[in-house]
């Protein structure tokens, strides 16, 4: 696994599967198009591209370069960096047939051409070691966050005492809260929702 300091902004879960597999970083679905009408998510990313920059990785074709277009306008460019696929023409194993233009996206595409296209990227190359004392799910049930009964009304609690979207998975939890924020700053916000 690669450790990455920039949030990567992906257009669809298969992507972040993808990718969750090859980087340790925060990896954010962006649902595709619904990107363009859900305002928390775009404060999120907002957020999180201040702290510590954004990588947008989408595909290769028109979908993902309007995406991309719109995120790039949305977040200042010292902010963004831009990963890149070629055009590889193909399908992608779980699909029955080909994307409209042909091409594979960011799930379909092999770890080695990942990987170079982080490289063109700037990513690889960059100091970026990864912080100690990482938030886990394990600090989200010690905290009430998580597999109690109460869990799912603290974490709604809490996402809105930290401004952040109320439809954030529970899984992704952990990786954004260590992208904004200390464990000693967790533990002090889950405790003030008491």
């Amino acid at each position: 696994m690669i450790y990455i300091k920039q949030a990567v902004l992906v257009e669809g879960k298969y992507d972040k599967i993808k990718l969750s597999s090859i980087l340790d970083a925060v990896i954010l679905d962006l649902g595709g198009f619904h990107i363009f009408n859900d305002k928390e998510k775009l404060r999120l990313i907002r957020r999180l591209a201040q702290e510590r920059g954004v990588l947008i990785f989408t595909d290769s074709d028109r979908a993902g370069f309007l995406i991309r277009g719109f995120l790039s306008g949305a977040i200042p460019k010292e902010q963004v960096w831009h990963a890149y696929l070629p055009d590889i023409f193909g399908k992608e194993k779980r699909k029955t047939a080909p994307s409209a233009e042909g091409k594979i996206g960011v799930e379909g595409a092999e770890k080695a051409i990942i990987l170079e296209a982080l490289k063109r990227a700037g990513i690889l190359c960059m100091e970026s070691k990864k912080p100690a004392l990482q938030i886990t799910k394990q600090d989200l049930y010690k905290a009430g966050l998580s597999g109690q009964k109460d869990s799912r009304a603290r974490r709604a609690a809490l996402l809105r005492t930290l401004d952040l979207p109320e439809r954030l998975p529970p899984n992704s939890l952990p990786g954004v809260l260590s992208a904004l924020m200390t464990r000693e700053e967790f533990y002090r916000a889950a405790e003030a929702i008491d």
